[in-house]
């Protein structure tokens, strides 16, 4: 029987797994996951307790976010675009004490998060987020409106950053021995993209896909996070090289993905929970047809992992989405587990 991280490579390989995969980034007592997410202590801005990222941008976290760090939506980096040169400078990577960095993180993944990198692949997150961190340098209309009226700026600042994420990223290969290079970005909301098919690819495509080629040369897959409806985005990064996309909401059509992209592009999600008029009261017979239903519906020939699990905020002191998560996985391994070997040839 393959492992959890062996039956999740399949989705790379573009093969049909041997049961179906569970995506979910980090490990929980009396599961073993198919992958998890390792990040250089020097990306630990992302976290819980925020912080500022490698350009100065401060990120913050409260309760109504689920603890997940934003950045602050006041006392931006950059006003004019045109002044990037002046005020955004790359860090000096040769600085950090990578061997010392890396022995730490190693050590809390295999001490502390208890992960046995021969059942599970290690997800490495390189970020390249630069739709993201443009928005975080300048806020959302001043960042959507130099992509508009000064593209050729906007190029020049991606160019600058790909120099860091590319040196991060031979880093993290070097030190951390990642099984997949992550690659994360929202460029969409939930009912349409941010920004123009055609702003896409001119100003966010080339430098993604120069991340994606350079993994590629490293012999490393590359998964992509994206939320929103982000579809046609995801689509074309799947011709570049992607071939796992997460989360996958149900905001695109799914379906119409997984007919003109076949087994390229594996979606990773597919499973939006809303919580119930009755919450924190949660059926879980319910939760459990959802969880199969999507497996139906998204499952067939491949190309898909079960997840769902992270749009599962917690808030102190409320154990439901805890109960909500452990259904979800219990159900997806338990219903998942023979999936293939009944339905796959009934699906092709």
């Amino acid at each position: 029987m393959l492992t959890p991280g062996e039956n999740y490579y399949c989705l790379f390989e573009e093969k049909i797994p041997e049961y179906i995969p569970i995506f979910m980034m980090m490990p929980f007592p009396g599961y073993t996951p198919a992958l998890v997410m390792s990040n250089p202590s020097i990306h630990s801005f992302h976290g819980p307790q925020g912080g500022k990222d490698p350009w100065g941008v401060e990120y913050i976290t409260n309760e109504e976010t689920g603890n997940a760090a934003m950045p602050k939506t006041w006392d931006y980096l950059l006003e004019d675009i045109n002044d990037w040169e002046k005020v955004i400078k790359n860090p000096d990577l040769n600085a950090v004490d990578w061997k010392a960095m890396a022995e730490k993180d190693n050590e809390f993944l295999t001490n502390v998060l208890k992960v046995d990198r021969k059942q599970s692949l290690v997800l490495s997150a390189v970020d390249g987020q630069f739709f993201q961190n443009l928005m975080a340098f300048m806020g959302f209309e001043e960042g959507l409106c130099a992509m508009m009226e000064e593209p050729e700026q906007v190029k020049k600042l991606n160019e600058y950053q790909l120099e860091y994420y590319l040196e991060f990223q031979h880093k993290v290969i070097e030190y951390y021995s990642p099984d997949v290079i992550y690659l994360l970005d929202d460029t969409a909301a939930k009912f349409q993209p941010f920004v123009s098919e055609r702003m896409f690819d001119e100003l966010l495509l080339p430098f993604y896909t120069a991340l994606i080629e350079d993994a590629k040369d490293h012999g490393l897959p590359v998964q992509f996070h994206n939320c929103g409806h982000s579809d046609l985005f995801m689509m074309k990064l799947s011709e570049a090289g992607v071939r796992v996309w997460d989360p996958a909401q149900t905001t695109n059509d799914l379906l119409a993905v997984k007919k003109k992209m076949g087994r390229k592009l594996a979606i990773a999600g597919c499973w939006d929970w809303v919580p119930p008029a009755t919450y924190p009261e949660v059926d879980e017979q319910e939760i459990r047809k959802q969880v199969r239903d999507t497996i139906d519906k998204y499952a067939a020939d491949g190309g898909f992992a079960v997840s769902g699990g992270g749009a599962i905020v917690a808030r102190v002191g409320d154990e439901t989405p805890k109960k909500i998560r452990n259904w979800m996985l219990d159900e997806a391994t338990t219903y998942g587990a023979d999936y293939y070997k009944y339905h796959h040839e009934i699906a092709v």
